[in-house]
Formats: C-alpha cells, structure tokens, sequence
C-alpha cells in the first residue's frame, strides 16, 4: 500500500524539480530588464496618479521619462522643484517651465447672464447639457452644476454662490480632470504668473453675446487695435491672449467695453494712468 503510494509521490516531485528548473531558466533568459532610475523617479514624484503628465499613473511616467519619451517636467502635482530632481537623475536641464493653472474662462453668472428656462434635472453638466444645452442663454458658459468640482482630487474648484465654477491657484495642480470633465469646453489652462484674461467663452457674433451676457466678448476688437505689443489674436468671434508676449500692459483692459477682459483693476488704473 504505502510503496503504491511512493512512486507517484516520487513522480510528482521529480515532476514539479524539472518544471521549477525550467521555469527558472526561461524567467532569466527572458526577463526584461528594469532600468534603475525607473525607481529612482518614482521616489521624487509625489504619487498622486492623476494623470496630468498624460500617462495612467507615476509609474507609467516614471518608466517613460526613463526611457527617455517623456519629458522630466511633466508632472503639473510636483512642479518645478520635481522637474529639477528628475533631471538630476537623467542628466539633463529640467528649465524653468511656467507653472500653469486651470482657469474657467466665463464671467456668466446668474447676475450677468439670462436663463433660456428653469432646469429641474440631475445636478450636473453632463447630464444638463442634453437638455438644449444646457440652461444658460449662453451655449458656451460655464452651467454651474459642478462636474468639474467633483472630479477634482486636489478640491481645488468650486461653484460659489453666483453660479459658476471658480478655481483655486494655490491648491490648482493643473491635473486637467476639470476640462476633460467640462462638457462646454469652458475651462482652459493659463499660466499662474499672469493676471490678464479673456474671460469669455462665446464663438457667437456681437449682437447674440450682448443679448445673452452683460460681460461677453462682442468681437469689437478694441484690444487688438490697442494693444501696444500685438499680442492679442481675434478667432472665431473671440480675443485671444498670447501670454508668451504679453507684457501685462493693462491698456485690454481699460479699453474692452464689456469687461469682458478682467485683471486687478487697483494694478490696472496704476499702470495705466
């Protein structure tokens, strides 16, 4: 009985020593091998997975800045002083890139601008959106239901109490979660340092925005004839800043009629005056 009992034990053994070997083999012949600075990286990332790098997670960038199909300053959570360690890594210059923050470019609130009718649905955009659009006169305004508070991980938006979505810079990351969330395209990344927008989203002709909006862009092009460093573009109904030549000049903003063109108006009448 018990030397029945031998023989297929001694078989399986045999069995699983000759698989296990082989097994072991072919995980180092075909292993792929890990670059060291991939961990490296991850150390210095601050691990939050939002995927403002454009990758699915910190590793995924890790791995390809290593790789080197990825630039070392990616990262929107880390900021310049992450860039700065991970080219310390790679041996390379991370430079000084501009920090950028989300920003809703829209001053539609319930006191500037019209309702097309009351909206009684789910309290969301998305789901808003389907209803002619939305509730707004306006068809590119922010619609205030907070999609775009909700998906953010770092709470650094919110809608206040006049109807619109508004960004916190200090705890803004530029993630991206909000304007990928926004179904009106409403929400736009700016570089922190500047202080002059169009805060204005409409693609429709003067007479509409005026209709809808007390603070829309009409199209006049007052800033662009104005402007002393032609840095302001006109497209699509709309003024557009270059803020790579901007010089922050404030005279946009002194002569939009709407105001559509916002800033520190304390800083704006001493640098123009």
């Amino acid at each position: 009985m018990i030397s029945e009992l031998i023989v297929p034990v001694l078989w399986l053994g045999g069995m699983a020593i000759v698989f296990g070997a082989i097994l072991g083999y072919a995980s180092k012949v075909f292993a792929v091998e890990k670059d060291p600075k991939v961990p490296m990286i991850l150390d210095v990332l601050p691990g939050a997975n939002c995927g403002g790098c454009g990758f699915p997670g910190c590793e995924a960038y890790a791995v390809s800045v290593a790789a080197g199909s990825a630039k070392v300053d990616s990262c929107p959570v880390g900021g310049a002083s992450v860039a700065e360690k991970i080219g310390e890594i790679m041996g390379v210059d991370a430079g000084g890139s501009e920090r950028m923050i989300a920003r809703v470019i829209c001053q539609g609130t319930s006191s500037n601008c019209s309702n097309k009718f009351e909206y009684y649905g789910i309290k969301d955009c998305k789901e808003a959106v389907i209803a002619l659009g939305g509730q707004k006169s306006c068809n590119y305004g922010c619609l205030g239901f907070g999609t775009c508070e909700r998906v953010c991980p770092f709470d650094a938006i919110h809608v206040t109490e006049d109807g619109i979505a508004r960004v916190d810079p200090d705890k803004c990351t530029a993630c991206g979660k909000c304007i990928e969330a926004c179904p009106k395209l409403v929400i736009d990344l700016v570089p922190a340092s500047k202080s002059v927008h169009v805060d204005c989203n409409s693609k429709d002709k003067g007479k509409e925005v005026k209709s809808n909006c007390k603070v829309g862009c009409i199209g006049c092009k007052a800033c662009v004839k104005n402007c002393p460093e032609e840095t302001i573009g006109f497209e699509d109904n709309l003024a557009k800043i270059h803020y790579d030549k901007c010089t922050e000049c404030m005279i946009c903003v002194e002569k939009c009629p709407t105001n559509a063109i916002t800033a520190e108006m304390i800083q704006t009448k001493q640098k123009v005056s």
